[in-house]
């Protein structure tokens, strides 16, 4: 049988190689339109996905969504530290503020008789990276955050959550103020090995 050649995608592995988060707290408008959005969103469904599950789902905060959300944070983290200062319960109401577009990526696993919930969550952190790349490839700034809010139950009602599912991730998407700068990574060679038997 011969080889079927896939089409190459040009730039995309440029994209790769210089994707780099932008801090929440480093963005500013505009985000993303409705189409880049879409795109965005269909990015991160592509990922693999064993036995065409789906095991994830997304939730959108736009425009004054956002406070009324970050009022609900700041409301749960006022009730479980009561001592707080107004300054750190308003940095609470601010948390989806920072960007103009948040997308909580919720992982669904379940118990599946040939998929094992491992397999399904590491889907839904794909969706998350992808929707990373996606954001990077249209210009725009994203950052993926898990931030107290995403392990709290109380939150986890207003997001109309099920027992079993978890936060994968919160993305956080809009313009870039500044271009960030490179971060230190480890040496790739130091994490790279060649099984010989």
């Amino acid at each position: 049988m011969s080889a079927t050649p896939l089409p190459a995608l040009p730039g995309f592995l440029d994209v790769l190689l210089a994707r780099r988060s932008v801090t929440a707290k480093d963005m500013q408008g505009p985000g993303p339109s409705k189409a880049e959005l879409e795109q965005i969103l269909e990015a991160g469904w592509r990922v693999p996905d064993h036995g065409k599950l789906g095991p994830w789902r997304f939730v959108v905060f736009e425009g004054e969504a956002r406070a009324a959300f970050g009022e609900e944070l700041a409301r749960i983290f006022k009730e479980q530290e009561p001592k707080a200062d107004k300054k750190r319960v308003a940095l609470e109401a601010e948390r989806l503020t920072r960007a103009p577009v948040v997308v909580a990526v919720i992982s669904t696993a379940e118990d599946h008789p040939k998929i094992p919930k491992w397999e399904q969550r590491l889907s839904a952190g794909a969706v998350c990276q992808n929707m990373l790349v996606a954001a990077s490839a249209l210009g725009l700034a994203a950052q993926w955050l898990t931030e107290w809010y995403a392990f709290d139950k109380k939150v986890h009602k207003l997001l109309g959550m099920r027992k079993g599912d978890r936060v994968a991730g919160f993305i956080y998407l809009g313009s870039a103020t500044a271009k960030p700068d490179e971060r230190v990574r480890p040496p790739l060679e130091e994490r790279v090995t060649y099984w010989k038997g």
